[in-house]
């Protein structure tokens, strides 16, 4: 895999890290990842006039896609208030990578290296040892979290290969990030109120502008380096946004680290060395 895709891969992760950090701060779960949603839409319209349009066949890709965002963001939320990040996040972000690495030869036709496939059960096992230092989160937390480890492998499949069909994995991605938060703003009004909408919006536009930023180009460099290097590759490399998150934690809001952390962060470490050497 080559150091250059790595590299902005990693920074993907980072910036991956940072939103869902934000989403999790927040006061409200389901409109703050909406709002997430909304931040990342706006900067894609706003980028569109200096792209190309994505090739015909894309865009029943991207009408897919947006159905599985809107999966994704509802089940983020829910997850979260369900259980500690420490349970949710490595079971999400932890399993997806091994459904993806585990069925991507029968749905992509990909065959991966010894090396590759070593590499990418390193790193899923290392995030998945993070949810031994949870204490907490239950059942309805766990399910949540397989659910949506589904629903992120669903839509790497299907943006993997939208990337590559509609011939220009930017253009792909700002057109993407536009079908989501409508989806979910509609369903948001539906089930809370227009008021209720309106005043989270008025009140966390900044942080959705910035999350959003984040969201989309963690999402786009990803995309990039699927069109680059195997799927199941790149979606495994991305999951070291646990490492990001650690560092967050330990070193911005001085939360203490269990031994499964610093363990976990290792293996991950390893795993992204033999992904390279692999």
């Amino acid at each position: 895999m080559p150091i250059d895709v790595i590299a902005l891969v990693l920074l993907g992760a980072a910036l991956h890290a940072v939103w869902n950090a934000m989403v999790k701060a927040g006061s409200d779960k389901s409109l703050d990842a909406a709002m997430i949603a909304l931040g990342a839409g706006a900067f894609g319209l706003a980028f569109l006039p200096f792209v190309p349009l994505p090739r015909p066949a894309a865009w029943p890709f991207i009408a897919i896609s947006a159905i599985f965002q809107f999966a994704y963001f509802q089940l983020v939320a829910a997850a979260y208030r369900a259980g500690d990040i420490g349970l949710v996040y490595p079971l999400m972000r932890g399993t997806a990578p091994l459904i993806v690495a585990s069925t991507s030869g029968l749905v992509l036709g990909e065959h991966l290296s010894a090396g590759a496939l070593t590499g990418i059960l390193i790193i899923s096992a290392g995030v998945l040892t993070l949810a031994f230092e949870s204490r907490h989160g239950g059942r309805h937390a766990f399910l949540l979290a397989l659910a949506n480890a589904c629903v992120i492998a669903s839509y790497t499949f299907v943006d993997g290969a939208g990337a590559r069909i509609s011939g220009n994995a930017i253009s792909y991605t700002l057109w993407m990030a536009l079908l989501p938060p409508v989806l979910l703003f509609s369903w948001a009004i539906y089930k809370r109120g227009t008021d209720v909408v309106v005043n989270h919006v008025r009140r966390n536009w900044q942080r959705g502008l910035i999350g959003g930023g984040g969201s989309i180009a963690s999402y786009g460099l990803a995309l990039w380096a699927m069109t680059k290097a195997p799927v199941a590759t790149v979606a495994a490399l991305r999951e070291t946004a646990i490492l990001f998150a650690l560092l967050i934690s330990v070193v911005i809001l001085k939360e203490k680290a269990s031994i499964w952390r610093y363990i976990a962060g290792a293996m991950i470490a390893a795993g992204v060395l033999v992904l390279r050497l692999g």
